[in-house]
C-alpha cells in the first residue's frame, strides 16, 4: 500500500556504522519514486523518509539494495 500524500515515515535500519553507510542508504532511498526527503540518524539507525506514493516495501528494497536491513517501521 502506498504512503499517503506528504507523509513522513521513520524506519529502523540495522548495520550502518559510518558516513559511507549513511550515504549509501540515503542514495538508494532517494531513488525511490515519490520520495522527496531522506534524513539518517547514524547513532540510532533511524531513517526518516518524506514524500508520497512510496510503500514500505519500496523502502525495504532500497535499503537491501544498499546492503543493509530494514529492522522495523513506525509512523
Amino acid at each position: 500500500m502506498a504512503i499517503a500524500d506528504d507523509a513522513t515515515r521513520v524506519y529502523a535500519v540495522s548495520g550502518m556504522t559510518c558516513g559511507h553507510c549513511v550515504s549509501s542508504v540515503s542514495g538508494e532511498i532517494g531513488k525511490v519514486a515519490g520520495v522527496t526527503g531522506v534524513a539518517v540518524d547514524l547513532p540510532t539507525g533511524a531513517v526518516t523518509v518524506s514524500g508520497a506514493g512510496f510503500s514500505d516495501e519500496d523502502i525495504r528494497a532500497a535499503v537491501e539494495e544498499a546492503g543493509y536491513e530494514l529492522a522495523e517501521t513506525s509512523a
